[in-house]
C-alpha cells in the first residue's frame, strides 16, 4: 500500500469566480500530460450558462459524468422545497447521486494517484453526507487537491496546505 505521508492535501481557496476550478484542472491536465498512466478520481463543479449569464453549476466526475448542483431558472414546485444560496436553489438529490459514490470507501481505489475534490462549499455541504465522505478520503493515504472557498470559520480540513487565488 502506497503512504502519502504528511502533507498530501493541498486546497486552492479564493472569492467566487477568480479561477479555483480553472487552476485545478489545468493542474489535472498538466499532470496527465507529464504522466499518461496517472490515476485519478474526483469531480469538479463547473458553471451552467445560459444567454452568456450564469444560471447554475453542475457537478462533473472525472469519467465525465456530469449532474445538477444548483440552478436559478428551475422552478418546479420540488424545487421550492430545495435549500438556496443567493439566486440558486441547490439540488442535494442529484448532487449526491453523483458525487457520494465518487466519494464512497468502497468507490476510492488503492491504486488513484490524485484525488481532486472541487469544491468543499456551501452549496455541497447541504448535503449531511457529504462532508464526512471527504473526510474519509482525506484520512486515505491518497493525495488530495480540493477547493474551499476563503475560510471565514468552520472545520479544519486535517493535513492540508492551502493555496490563495487573489485578483
Amino acid at each position: 500500500m502506497r503512504m502519502a505521508g504528511p502533507g498530501k492535501c493541498f486546497l486552492v481557496t479564493g472569492h467566487p469566480g477568480v479561477g479555483k476550478t480553472t487552476l485545478i484542472i489545468k493542474v489535472l491536465e498538466t499532470l496527465k500530460i507529464s504522466n499518461p498512466n496517472l490515476k485519478v478520481q474526483g469531480f469538479y463543479t463547473s458553471e451552467v450558462r445560459e444567454a452568456g449569464e450564469r444560471a447554475g453549476f453542475e457537478v462533473v466526475t472525472l469519467d465525465g459524468r456530469k449532474g445538477r448542483l444548483a440552478s436559478s431558472s428551475i422552478s418546479c414546485s420540488e424545487s421550492l422545497k430545495w435549500p438556496s444560496v443567493g439566486k440558486y436553489r441547490v439540488d442535494i438529490a442529484s448532487f449526491e447521486a453523483l458525487a457520494l459514490p465518487e466519494l464512497q470507501s468502497n468507490q476510492v481505489k488503492e491504486d488513484t494517484d490524485l484525488f481532486i475534490i472541487d469544491e468543499v462549499g456551501k452549496m455541497e455541504l447541504f448535503s449531511s453526507s457529504f462532508f464526512p465522505a471527504v473526510l474519509r478520503v482525506l484520512e486515505s493515504n491518497i493525495p488530495v487537491l480540493a477547493s474551499i472557498p476563503i475560510p471565514k470559520f468552520g472545520r479544519d480540513i486535517p493535513g492540508g496546505h492551502i493555496v490563495g487565488i487573489y485578483e
